[in-house]
């Protein structure tokens, strides 16, 4: 079998379409995806009922998920409908293998968002360092380390 006979069986058996980065990507909805994007193996990009952007030259690893629904107040009796929010992922963002992006997400460029972190719905600024459960926020971390940026500060 060849990865399109892969890929196809799998969208048959289950209603996840096909996608351009891995067979067994699950893309649901109709997220705005960029340019130069890695999505790894068994990640899920949720985008039903809600607007989910991943910016251009992000990597994400295998099993991420990035889910703008949360049906836990309706699974409890709280909400008579799933709460759905919108994410963005700027562009030139890393996601580690096994993280989390909840919706409400807003994550600025040159973020890196370490392995197995939850990110909670808030705005990250661009060049944070996001890690762990709870999440916790080193903003501006990648800043002076990425050599264009620091030579842009430098310019008069």
């Amino acid at each position: 079998m060849d990865l399109e006979e892969l890929q196809t069986l799998f969208s048959q058996l289950t209603h996840f379409k096909q996608n351009r980065f891995h067979p067994l990507v699950w893309i649901n909805g109709e997220p705005e995806i960029g340019e130069n994007v890695y999505i790894g193996g068994l990640s899920e990009v949720n985008a039903t009922g809600a607007r989910v952007v991943i910016g251009d030259n992000c990597d994400i690893a295998s099993f991420v998920s990035i889910n703008c629904a949360d049906s836990h107040k309706q699974c409890i009796g709280l909400s008579n409908q799933v709460d759905r929010k919108d994410i963005t992922i700027e562009a030139h963002v890393f996601i580690g293998s096994h993280s989390v992006i909840k919706g409400g997400a807003h994550i600025g460029h040159h973020s890196v968002v370490a392995a197995g972190t939850i990110v909670d719905g808030v705005t990250i600024p661009p060049y944070s360092l996001i890690v762990g459960n709870p999440m916790q926020v080193k903003p501006g971390y990648y800043l002076s380390k990425i050599p264009q940026v620091q030579d842009d500060h430098d310019s008069p």
